[in-house]
């Protein structure tokens, strides 16, 4: 075999590379493997958006779309006073709490010692999660839709419960409201605290920017 079949030979068998880039030029980007399917938005926030903003740019009349008052945040706060004797107690509400809010909640603690409660400052007392965006409008739609209405002898929610600023709280009772939770697993019955806040002026505002939303307030 001649030197120049060998060479043709050898450079068959050799995988063939890329040259790399020159150092300070940028390097070259992988190709994706797949694209990816966009995230459909939430479905309250796109009837916020269609629906809700021009009716209470009517009843209010505004003149400009940013004084149209809108969701904040959406605080859930789980108060365990029975963690200062069984601190297991906290893990479990933790887990059910990231369950109903699809968020991992964190862990509050006291901030003064209370001898008569044999509490200490640092001690966890309960739980709370903060929803924005997407996930605040999510758990709000759960919550109206399917949450609500499995309560026991539900006639509707406090007109009253808002602070004067614009923001409203209302108390659950119970979790098992929410479907997500397994009934086998609950190993006791926890109540909640559930904070709307808005970036409304005034109770009025308010009011009927969540009447606008579906929340079912009693007449």
């Amino acid at each position: 075999m001649t030197e120049k079949a060998k060479a043709k030979k050898t450079s068959e068998k050799t995988p063939t590379t890329k040259p790399k880039a020159a150092k300070g030029e940028p390097q070259p980007r992988p190709e994706p493997k797949g694209t990816p399917t966009p995230k459909a938005p939430a479905r309250l926030r796109e009837r916020y958006r269609q629906q809700m903003v021009p009716a209470l740019m009517k009843r209010f009349g505004y003149k400009n779309i940013f004084q149209t008052p809108r969701l904040s945040k959406v605080v859930i706060n789980m108060g365990l006073g029975e963690a200062v004797a069984n601190v297991k107690v906290i893990d479990n509400a933790l887990e059910e709490l990231a369950i109903i809010s699809g968020q991992r909640p964190v862990i509050t603690r006291a901030k003064k010692s209370e001898a008569g409660f044999k509490l200490r400052t640092g001690m966890p007392i309960g739980c709370k999660v903060t929803l924005r965006g997407d996930r605040m409008y999510e758990f709000l739609d759960r919550f109206l839709n399917i949450a609500l209405p499995r309560i026991r002898d539900f006639r509707g929610i406090s007109p009253h419960s808002f602070d004067g600023r614009g923001n409203y709280a209302l108390g659950v009772k119970e979790q098992l409201i929410f479907p997500e939770i397994k009934y086998d697993k609950v190993d006791m019955i926890r109540g909640m605290d559930v904070c709307i806040h808005t970036t409304a002026r005034n109770d009025e505002e308010a009011k009927a920017l969540l009447e606008h939303l579906g929340f079912p307030f009693r007449s």
